[in-house]
């Protein structure tokens, strides 16, 4: 018996699907949007502002000593927040954000604006706080101990394979320390 000659056109099938795969593929970068300027954007997260932004021409409309509490709200709208103990102090915080993928929150160009009153209501301080006006407060990094053993992934995952009884009974584990089993009926 001779063997039979391998067929020319096997792959033929093979080669018109890919074919067709790619004239798709070619043909749906068209709907692509346009690049921008700068390509290195495209990379980039975008920035989002967060909080309460105070523009400098609204600082320079409040005059310590004449401006009152109503006033200020009327001009900067609801603090971010007051200070802890009592309503003489708001601050205005804003900041730039940007998002990176599998990184922390990248924050940049957070301003603070600290407006002070005095018990009557009317404006003592207004000042600005940056970056320099920040302290660095150390975490602490100790776990408080849990009782019981530190399970690994694929023991969490495959830990239980034998213990399950469809009768109902234990499958071979007491079912309390120190009693053991019932015997099977």
């Amino acid at each position: 018996m001779e063997p039979t000659p391998p067929k020319v056109n096997a792959m033929l099938p093979l080669a018109r699907v890919l074919g067709v795969a790619m004239c798709l593929g070619t043909a749906a970068c068209q709907y692509l949007p346009p690049m921008p300027d700068r390509p290195r954007e495209v990379f980039n997260a975008p920035v989002i502002a967060r909080g309460h932004l105070v523009l400098p021409e609204q600082l320079q409309q409040i005059t310590p000593g004449v401006t009152a509490r109503a006033d200020v709200q009327a001009l900067l709208g609801s603090p971010s927040q007051t200070s802890t103990f009592s309503d003489d102090t708001w601050y205005y915080i804003s900041s730039s954000t940007r998002q990176r993928p599998g990184r922390a929150l990248a924050v940049s160009n957070q301003r603070v604006v600290v407006v002070a009153f005095n018990p009557g209501g009317t404006v003592t301080e207004v000042r600005e706080l940056g970056e320099g006006d920040t302290r660095s407060i150390d975490f602490v990094s100790r776990e408080t101990p849990v009782p019981g053993n530190d399970r690994t992934l694929l023991q969490g995952l495959f830990g239980n394979i034998g213990r399950f009884n469809p009768l109902g009974g234990n499958a071979g584990q007491p079912s309390a320390p120190g009693v053991a089993n019932a015997p099977a009926r």
